[in-house]
C-alpha cells in the first residue's frame, strides 16, 4: 500500500432526456467513488478531465474540487458524487486525475482511469 493514494471508479449512464440528437446533443452523467486507498489523511483539491467525442475532438476540464467540495478522506474511507457532461457525437470518453494534499502537505496525483460513454446499443468499433 502506498503512502498517499486514492482509487477511483466511474459508473457512466447515458442520459437520453438531456439529449438532443437534432441539436447535435448526447448527455451522459457519471457517478465518481473515491476511496483512500493510502495510508494517510489527504484531501481532494482541484480536477482535471479530459473529454473526447468519438471524432476525436478533446476538450479539457480543471477546477477547484468536485460538485462544490473538497474531500478530506482519512484511509479506508469514500466519496461519491454524480456530475454529468454533453458530447457534440453519440460516444466518446473521458478520463483525468485528481490533485490531491495529504495532512503533511504532500501532494499527488489520482488518476481517473478512462471510461466509454455510449448510448445503449452501440458497438464501438
Amino acid at each position: 500500500m502506498d503512502a498517499y493514494q486514492f482509487s477511483v471508479t466511474v459508473e457512466p449512464a447515458f442520459l437520453p432526456d438531456e439529449s438532443d440528437a437534432d441539436q447535435g446533443l448526447w448527455a451522459y452523467r457519471y457517478t465518481v467513488r473515491i476511496r483512500n486507498t493510502g495510508r494517510h489523511p489527504a484531501q481532494l483539491i482541484a480536477r482535471h478531465w479530459v473529454i473526447m467525442d468519438e471524432t476525436g475532438r478533446t476538450e479539457e476540464v480543471r477546477g477547484l474540487g468536485v460538485v462544490g467540495q473538497q474531500p478530506l478522506l482519512r484511509p479506508g474511507e469514500v466519496f461519491e458524487y454524480t456530475s454529468w457532461t454533453r458530447l457534440a457525437t453519440p460516444s466518446g470518453s473521458m478520463r483525468g486525475s485528481y490533485l490531491c494534499v495529504a495532512e503533511d502537505g504532500s501532494q499527488f496525483d489520482a488518476a481517473i482511469p478512462e471510461f466509454a460513454l455510449v448510448p445503449p446499443g452501440v458497438t464501438l468499433h
